[in-house]
């Protein structure tokens, strides 16, 4: 038996549910390490939990992004864990969108305007569009309904969604900083490897 036969044996008797438990406590830990201004969140608390959710959430999309080529590259498999990985990246981004709205900015009206004033903040509600559709057809009633084909199509809407959410973050912070840049290298690098693994695919 080969490492990546090991690996993947030991993969399949671990099962998705702990994600969900993960992600959870982890929001309601960092609301409540926020609400009592403990640690980094000393100054700006709210600024500091918004971006904290928002860089959460893009590092799972990411992670998301990696689990096909991951197994393209090294044979490792972690496809069972994708639909948690999507649905626990779509939670965070609603977390992160309600500390903006509700703590945040606190005005509808507000909400509105800044979503026309402000490009980040308009590519990061058009990322937050995208991804909804997808999170709302996780699960396998939506697959039979829309068929393999049309489901896979529908979420390659993830692409676009990944590249928005790396220049919603390359656009919010101020001044050069590395941490952006390479997210959105390497979100970059991954929808280019998907698409050329593909395409190499149907012309095979």
């Amino acid at each position: 038996m080969t490492l990546t036969q090991s690996i993947n044996g030991a993969l399949r008797r671990v099962p998705a549910w702990p994600i969900y438990v993960a992600v959870a406590v982890y929001v309601v830990w960092q609301f409540y390490l926020a609400a009592t201004q403990t640690g980094r969140y000393l100054v700006e608390p709210i600024n500091a939990l918004e971006r904290e959710y928002g860089e959460t959430a893009l590092t799972l999309l990411v992670a998301g992004l990696m689990v096909t080529p991951l197994r393209n590259w090294t044979g490792v498999t972690l496809l069972k864990f994708r639909r948690a990985i999507g649905v626990n990246t779509f939670f965070l981004v609603v977390a992160h969108l309600l500390v903006w709205v509700v703590l945040d900015v606190q005005s509808l009206e507000r909400v509105w305007t800044e979503i026309v004033k402000r490009p980040y903040v308009t590519v990061g509600m058009a990322s937050f569009l995208m991804l909804l559709p997808l999170a709302l057809t996780s699960n396998n009633l939506s697959i039979r309904k829309l068929g393999a084909a049309g489901w896979r199509q529908l979420h390659r809407l993830t692409y676009p969604a990944a590249v928005l959410a790396g220049v919603h973050y390359l656009w919010l912070v101020k001044g050069f900083q590395l941490e952006p840049i390479i997210y959105m290298g390497v979100i970059v690098g991954l929808i280019v490897a998907r698409v050329k693994w593909q395409r190499r695919h149907v012309t095979t």
